[in-house]
């Protein structure tokens, strides 16, 4: 894998967890680190391998995590951790993500993915922490193993990954 992705083969990024308190999110690395002639990152597009992209089809670059999960950063049910730089965005019913550990999946996971924008995606995460329940993470776990098998929600349409949130636009936090 190294020799197809580059080094190191774990990607790390501190992402914000339970509380919003900042933990190192563990993944296979997809991309590489290519740059521009002024050291900017290239576009994601760009640096997603061929390999990276079937690690992503397959899910497997999240496997990682597993990890997280015994370390007590991440539960296997709840809202994904997103980037650090999301915070600030968050409106008030957006933030009640972080009332509950990230998960390795989730309701908006198993109801769209990618394909969901992120006020869909945001608003999944706020009905989950208000129902959370052995018995509805139990059938996310489920829907999770028939999205990955079939495939689903992968990318954003028409794009390799998400795009940025860019906040809602009302009631973010300062």
């Amino acid at each position: 894998m190294k020799h197809k992705l580059g080094s190191p083969v774990l990607f790390r990024q501190t992402r914000p967890g339970l509380d919003g308190q900042p933990f190192d999110v563990l993944k296979f690395r997809t991309m590489t680190d290519e740059r521009d002639e002024h050291g900017a990152l290239l576009p994601d597009a760009v640096r997603l391998t061929a390999f990276g992209r079937a690690l992503r089809s397959t899910s497997l670059d999240e496997l990682p995590e597993l990890l997280n999960i015994v370390r007590g950063d991440m539960s296997l049910v709840g809202p994904r951790p997103l980037l650090m730089e999301y915070l600030p965005l968050y409106n008030a019913r957006q933030s009640m993500r972080h009332d509950v550990r990230p998960g390795l999946t989730g309701l908006a996971q198993v109801n769209g993915r990618n394909h969901l924008s992120w006020e869909q995606k945001l608003e999944l995460d706020a009905q989950y922490v208000e129902s959370v329940s052995l018995r509805l993470d139990a059938a996310i776990l489920w829907k999770t193993v028939v999205s990955v098998i079939r495939r689903t929600g992968i990318s954003e349409a028409g794009g390799v990954t998400m795009s940025p949130f860019r906040g809602s636009g009302e009631d973010a936090e300062s």
